[in-house]
């Protein structure tokens, strides 16, 4: 199935010179080579960078490891991994005054000043959303590469109230994967390809492409993703992380490049579900602030009745076997399963609305974001981009077009009666005839699907080329509402999750639901940064030729 994570369809989801890097921080040296011999353990992760968010917020407050020894950490492994090693192209630049940042948390714990919930803690932002460091915030695009704001998004703000360190920004598919119907996920002109470290031939996916691999591979505590349809909850799904994406209006999306005014949300990409938790406190609007990480319980699914989505299951038995696997867990728990076998979508229109209603928003929040963007920024709306990306070609196009951009400038504004007519059907169909209509008629209190499919391999000539999608978490995006996706184990080494979705404002119960399915499945599986899957001795066996002498004789 062709499909553009992280839009259009089921999901709609050449490296750059040096010279393209963005301006602030330091940027990736680009690789694309996966051909090195594979070194066992010599990119696992130890010691403090390994450790979860939870498990470093308690060894900072009991003083065990320093906030400027955590900072160490993760840069040397930015550089032994990201930039060097199996180079995964995660981290598009990082942050020159994050050390400064932590010694000065340091000195306050040692005076003790009082320190917020994440005082020390490194924390990677997807580099569309902006930060008052001396980073640029380029969506991973050449006109965006000196888009220095010096302001903070107000996610940021509330994460360094909390003493958050803003270690730098990570890769991202460009614009957010909202450029081309032809689009490779995890690329950006400015960071090149982003690579999966379970498997480093295997996407990414996106368009949170790099803050999924980097906190897979332990190059921060946590990060911060974007998603408008699937972008962080694929990425999570395929480098074997927890994803949630909050109901929209529960973080702020002031000074975030946007797509969908509708749709858009910022989202915590963590190793745990409680490390996501405190994450979103942190994030959350005032109006929206709640504690959702003491609100955790390894009990909550006891006599919860959860809805299965079983006609989202898809084809691959794999998925299959581990889904079946998970709803045993789920019931061990004590949660009531409630088999739900077919949903027929209220509109059968609806991609193609779904797709008008983003495209009218797109243009609308671009043109508005440009007008306000950095000085030093040429291109103030979305025509000048068009005009940009044909000059600058040979390193914007030079693996796929910008079909996406052409299309939506051809829009009317939001007043126009199409706009308004796509907007209020995909709503309806996502939301009333969808999640809404799920949960009230078989009685239950959460959906379950799988979070999508095994991912398949990077393919600059044909661009994303995804087997038959798995999952539904199409209809908690263009409704707006909480998906949550928790792994449950791997596919010949490539992770896949467990998604829980919920009706509007039912953020805590779908973290908590989650948080005991965490506690007693423990499925999420570390990075083996494999070449290929015939690193692994099972399928390279498969895939040999047998030995000579046992193959028949050719005779004339």
């Amino acid at each position: 199935m062709r499909s553009t994570v992280f839009v259009i369809s089921a999901v709609l989801l050449s490296t750059a010179c040096s010279d393209n890097a963005p301006s602030g921080g330091a940027a990736v040296a680009p690789s694309t080579d996966v051909s090195a011999p594979v070194q066992d353990n010599t990119w696992q992760a130890s010691g403090w960078s390994a450790k979860t968010l939870p498990e470093l917020v308690a060894a900072l407050e009991a003083g065990e490891v320093s906030a400027e020894a955590l900072v160490e950490a993760y840069l040397a492994r930015i550089d032994a991994v990201d930039r060097n090693g199996p180079t995964l192209q995660s981290v598009l630049s990082v942050n020159p005054d994050a050390l400064e940042q932590a010694r000065a948390v340091d000195a306050s714990r040692a005076a003790g000043e009082p320190l917020g919930s994440l005082a020390g803690v490194p924390v990677l932002l997807k580099d569309n959303i902006e930060s008052a460091d001396s980073l640029a915030t380029t969506a991973g695009a050449l006109a965006l590469k000196h888009n220095v704001t010096n302001r903070d998004a107000p996610l940021t703000a509330g994460l360094r109230r909390e003493g958050a360190i803003i270690l730098g920004k990570t890769n991202l598919s460009e614009w957010a994967n909202f450029r081309s119907t032809h689009s490779i996920s995890g690329w950006s002109a400015l960071g090149g390809q982003v690579r999966n470290p379970h498997m480093l031939d295997r996407s990414p996916c996106g368009s949170s492409s790099g803050s999924g691999a980097a906190v897979a591979a332990s190059l921060a505590a946590a990060a911060v993703g974007t998603e408008t349809n699937g972008s962080i909850t694929c990425p999570a799904n395929v480098n074997g992380i927890v994803g949630f994406k909050p109901t929209v209006g529960v973080i702020s999306q002031q000074y975030i490049v946007p797509i969908s005014a509708s749709q858009d949300t910022a989202g915590p990409m963590t190793k745990t579900v409680r490390g996501a938790a405190m994450l979103l406190e942190a994030m959350a609007d005032e109006a929206h602030r709640k504690f959702y990480a003491a609100g955790l319980d390894a009990g909550s699914l006891v006599g919860r009745r959860v809805g299965v989505l079983r006609f989202s299951v898809g084809d691959n038995p794999d998925i299959a076997a581990r889904f079946s696997e998970a709803m045993t867990v789920l019931a061990d728990a004590g949660a009531e399963l409630v088999e739900i076998g077919e949903f027929k979508r209220h509109s059968d229109n609806f991609w193609a609305q779904h797709l008008s209603l983003l495209q009218y928003e797109f243009k609308s929040g671009i043109d508005a974001y440009l007008v306000d963007a950095a000085d030093a920024v040429t291109t103030r709306s979305l025509a000048a981009l068009i005009e940009f990306n044909d000059a600058h070609a040979d390193v914007e196009q030079a693996l796929f077009d910008q079909d996406l951009f052409t299309a939506s400038q051809a829009k009317a504004g939001l007043d126009s009666t199409d706009y308004l007519a796509s907007r209020d059907a995909v709503q309806r169909t996502a939301r009333e005839f969808g999640i809404d209509a799920l949960l009230a008629e078989h009685n239950v209190e959460v959906l379950v699907a799988p979070s999508g499919p095994v991912s398949s391999r990077i393919d600059p000539v044909n661009g994303d080329v995804w087997p038959d999608w798995a999952g539904a978490g199409y209809l908690a995006a263009a409704a707006g509402y909480p998906h949550l996706t928790v792994p449950m184990g791997a596919v010949h080494g490539i992770p896949i999750g467990l998604s829980f979705m919920g009706a509007a404002n039912d953020d805590a119960a779908i973290l908590s639901y989650g948080y005991a399915y965490e506690q007693a499945s423990q499925r999420r599986v570390e990075p083996q940064y494999l070449r290929t899957a015939e690193d692994l001795p099972e399928i390279a066996d498969a895939m040999r030729a047998p030995a000579q002498g046992s193959l028949p004789r050719i005779t004339r």
